[in-house]
Parts: structure tokens; C-alpha cells; sequence
């Protein structure tokens, strides 16, 4: 796995970007962990509790809320019963350099 994620947990990211490969960006029809999107994802084990910091392409996305929304499923679902906390940034912006290698040979780079 050839992704920049940051996290506090190596194991319980692995754990969540596993589910997170079958989240596609709609309009790209290219997963939101080889596209990039997933900042950091951060885990409080005694809480049962995950942040998780992500972006969009654009801050106009028309599909943004979508993503978000099945994103923030696709966690749930990976951790029942834990509270899953999706945050939205801009900082940095997306640039096609986050996409991953596996990503931009998806989409003939």
C-alpha cells in the first residue's frame, strides 16, 4: 500500500483504508484512498473514537457531500459502535501529486 495517511494507529488505519478502497470519487470512478483525499485518520482506542481528516479535489466538488456521506458510512461500518468524526479541509489543497501510483496508472498517468 503505496498511500500518505497519517495516523497515531499503523494497524487500525490499515484496518479502515482496507473499506475505504471501495469509496470511488463518482465523477473520477477512482477510489478515494489512491485519489488522495485521505488526510489522516486517528484513532482513540479507550474512547472508541475516529477522526478522520480528508479533502476534495475542488472546494466546489458538486459530488462532495456524497463522498463525505459514504466515506463517513464506509468508517461506521468498519467500526461499529465507535463515534466516527469526518472533518473536511482545504490545507493543504489537493494537487494531483496525492494520487497514488497505483491511482494514476487507474486513470493513464
Amino acid at each position: 500500500m503505496s498511500v500518505n495517511v497519517a495516523s497515531n494507529n499503523a494497524e487500525q488505519c490499515e484496518y479502515a483504508l482496507k473499506d475505504l478502497y471501495n469509496v470511488d470519487d463518482p465523477e473520477v470512478g477512482l477510489n478515494v484512498v489512491d485519489l488522495g483525499l485521505i488526510y489522516q485518520l486517528n484513532f482513540d482506542e479507550a474512547g472508541k473514537k475516529l477522526d478522520a481528516t480528508m479533502t476534495l479535489t475542488t472546494q466546489f466538488c458538486p459530488m462532495g457531500e456524497s463522498i463525505t456521506s459514504n466515506i463517513t458510512q464506509s468508517l461506521v461500518n468498519s467500526f461499529p459502535g465507535w463515534e466516527v468524526n469526518v472533518n473536511l479541509t482545504f490545507e493543504p489543497p489537493w494537487d494531483f501529486s496525492k494520487i497514488s501510483p497505483e491511482g494514476r496508472k487507474f486513470l493513464g498517468h
